[in-house]
């Protein structure tokens, strides 16, 4: 009797070990691919635009954000 409850004790902690070790690892996975890869803002939409030759409007920057947004949803 006694080593079934041991083995309930091992197999709880070993769940909670993990769930604690996955969320932190994916935590770190998730920190690391947005620094390597930062979301488009508007400043970077404006550099792009000027890149192509284009000098955007304030309208125009705002409809592509809006555009982008939607496209994540």
């Amino acid at each position: 009797m006694l080593a079934t409850w041991i083995w309930i004790i091992i197999v709880i902690v070993a769940l909670i070990g993990g769930a604690a070790i996955g969320f932190f690892a994916a935590r770190k996975y998730m920190m690391k691919y947005l620094k390597e890869n930062p979301p488009i803002n508007e400043q970077m939409l404006r550099m792009m635009m000027a890149q192509m030759g284009r000098k955007p409007s304030e309208k125009q920057v705002k409809q592509m954000m809006n555009q982008m947004n939607k496209m994540q949803k």
